[in-house]
């Protein structure tokens, strides 16, 4: 389908690739990866035309047409939503056209009938053309397309001019995703999707029957979309044949090697430059030495790949919030007559790492914003808990960024008892290296600004941190540090994200909202994952005609997964449980002994030890009511997984 035929392109006096030779097929699920600032989206500009390369060329299928979608798109003006998608479907577009052309010269009164009956058999041709282009179904294709990518049917005759950045970006998703392009290039197509959305994206490229190539650094999609991964790697483009997780494996492997290889090259430098020196001046060894003063020169240097994995930061410890840091009781939001909250009762426990899912405009935002004090409910109330400190991180956190700080100040400004290194560590570790860390706010992209507030973040002393949607601006290295800070936290967090992969190794509870209504999940995000599908299924199955039944092997399998998943989900609690129970056991028999103590008049002649057996027995007491706690709570969790697995 496109042929690349020795490319090489310069940026700003170097190249960034060097006699690139590749060939993309129909067909080809392609993840395009390599470090920021490598090429991944001139690339993609190069194969639609928008630049040019040095040397070589890209010789393309004739016909062949391509949908790309930028990072920076244009904003839709001056029609509906409906029309401006409605307007991609260009061959449909051009029938439309022409029909109307042929019916406007078939109402002239001056026609001839030799001149009518021609028209008359285009206008047949014409409706040929109609069947063969599902004509008729083109209206319902994007009805689908768009309800897929989140809009309301009542948003389908609003204009575009109405909506803001992230659904512009869907809406010039929806037109390349209806255009029937025979490749689509995508960069970065999820970073305003929310994980319904997310879902269906994913199943509509899986079936596409076009090629398709994605730049994206949410891990979960480019798996389950791709089957090949194009990696820019030093100045080449190479594919390894396999999804993106077996792709790092291959990365790791060979990162390793070339360590091995750095080592053995230093070593043979080192023996070969002892040799010079030791030789240099014997007349005896002059050819040797010149020899090998030429194997010097020709050595290659080895490229290696940063160590990502050596960064390693995470959050100051922060001060111990009462046991529940919030509860919302009887919570609701209207805007207007718009109701975004409906009577939502929560306690949140400390230590909990919390998801919010669902999909946009379901009161994720307006959830977190109430939680972070940004905005006050129209009814109920809000209890903080003892202690509790809280951070809030939003896409509009960056109007609080100084313009006049350079990047160490806005840093300092939160936590001046970080050593500079640290903080120079940190910025390193969002993107910023040298003398990037002496720019002032003002010069920062959007982006930028984004990555500097939650380098901020790190260095908070809060114990109940919010951030809503923090990976969008990240690549996959910074998105490994704030995700590995997370996991190490001691506090407590609320993550509004639709990034799967990002989530998985933190959460350990989901709140999902739907029409403004909140329900919670005991367990983690594929928990939640496998429980949306059963209720997805369930609502599909209940549409099957009658006689659709699912079969005796089917419903066994199914069974046998929810076993397992309950077992995954309860192991843990069930042991806690009896851990909590023998130590109740041995602290009410030590109650128990003491209790019997203090009943005996003779102690009470030893003023020293009557007063330790009363100290030991209040202690004792205060322990007993911590662990009878413990014991309902978690009494309480187990079995409210129990009964989300009953039918």
């Amino acid at each position: 389908m496109i042929v690349i035929k020795d490319l090489s392109v310069q940026f700003t006096g170097e190249n960034l690739f060097e006699n690139v030779n590749i060939r993309i097929h129909f067909n080809d699920k392609i993840a395009l990866v390599g470090s920021n600032g490598k090429g991944k989206s001139t690339l993609l500009r190069l194969l639609c035309d928008l630049e040019k390369p040095e040397t070589g060329q890209i010789i393309k299928q004739k016909g062949i047409r391509l949908g790309y979608l930028q990072q920076e798109f244009l904003s839709f003006k001056g029609k509906s939503i409906f029309e401006e998608v409605k307007g991609s479907l260009y061959e449909i577009q051009s029938l439309i056209e022409h029909e109307s052309e042929i019916l406007k010269e078939l109402n002239s009164s001056s026609l001839d009938e030799e001149t009518r009956n021609e028209l008359i058999e285009e206008l047949g041709v014409l409706n040929h053309k109609k069947e063969e282009l599902n004509f008729y179904s083109a209206e319902s294709r994007i009805q689908k397309v768009l309800l897929g990518l989140g809009f309301k049917e009542n948003d389908f005759n609003r204009n575009t001019e109405e909506f803001s950045g992230g659904w512009q970006m869907r809406i010039q998703l929806a037109k390349i995703l209806l255009a029937e392009n025979d490749l689509l290039l995508l960069d970065e197509p999820t970073n305003h999707l929310d994980i319904d959305t997310l879902e269906w994206l994913i199943h509509f490229l899986k079936i596409y029957e076009g090629a398709i190539i994605v730049v994206s650094h949410d891990r979960y999609f480019v798996n389950n979309v791709t089957n090949k991964t194009l990696e820019i790697f030093g100045k080449s483009i190479n594919f390894f044949p396999g999804i993106y997780d077996k792709y790092l494996t291959f990365k790791d492997e060979r990162e390793n090697q070339l360590i091995e290889l750095q080592k053995n090259r230093d070593k043979k430098i080192k023996e070969t430059e002892k040799f010079i020196e030791r030789f240099r001046y014997k007349n005896t060894k002059a050819r040797q030495v010149q020899s090998r003063i030429k194997m010097l020169e020709k050595l290659e240097a080895i490229e290696l790949i940063e160590n990502e994995k050596q960064i390693n930061l995470q959050f100051p410890d922060p001060p111990r919030s009462g046991l529940i840091p919030i509860e919302l009781m009887n919570i609701s939001k209207n805007y207007e007559s718009i109701s975004a909250l409906d009577n939502l009762n929560v306690k949140i426990e400390r230590g909990e790492k919390i998801a919010v899912l669902g999909p946009n405009g379901a009161g994720k935002s307006t959830l977190v914003k109430i939680l972070g004090s940004k905005i006050k409910p129209s009814n109920g109330e809000i209890l903080f808990g003892s202690n509790t400190s809280v951070s809030f991180f939003e896409q509009e956190v960056v109007i609080a960024l100084e313009d006049e700080h350079d990047l160490i100040d806005a840093l300092e400004d939160v936590n001046n008892e970080i050593p500079i290194g640290q903080i120079r560590k940190i910025l390193g570790s969002f993107l910023f290296s040298g003398d990037d860390v002496f720019k002032k706010i003002k010069v920062l992209s959007g982006g930028e600004k984004s990555r500097i507030a939650l380098a901020r973040l790190l260095l908070t002393k809060s114990n109940f941190i919010i951030l809503d949607e923090p990976t969008n601006h990240l690549d996959f290295t910074s998105k490994e540090v704030l995700q590995n800070a997370l996991i190490n936290f001691s506090g407590t967090i609320i993550i509004v994200s639709h990034d799967i992969d990002f989530l998985k190794p933190i959460v350990n509870k989901v709140f999902e909202m739907r029409e403004g209504k909140l329900k919670v999940y005991y367990g983690n995000i594929d928990y939640y994952l496998t429980k949306r599908n059963e209720i997805v299924t369930t609502a599909t199955n209940k549409e099957l005609k009658v006689g659709e039944i699912v079969t005796k092997k089917d419903q066994k399998r199914i069974e046998a997964e929810q076993r397992q998943n309950k077992y995954i989900l309860t192991k843990d609690l069930k042991k806690n449980l009896s851990d909590c129970e023998k130590t109740i056991q041995v602290l009410e028999e030590s109650k128990r002994t003491l209790e019997k103590k203090l009943a005996d008049p003779k102690v009470y002649t030893d003023e020293q030890a009557s007063k330790q057996i009363n100290i030991d027995y209040l202690s004792t007491k205060k322990k007993l009511e911590v662990e009878y706690y413990n014991w309902i709570e978690i009494s309480n969790k187990l079995d409210m997984i129990e009964k989300s697995f009953q039918n």
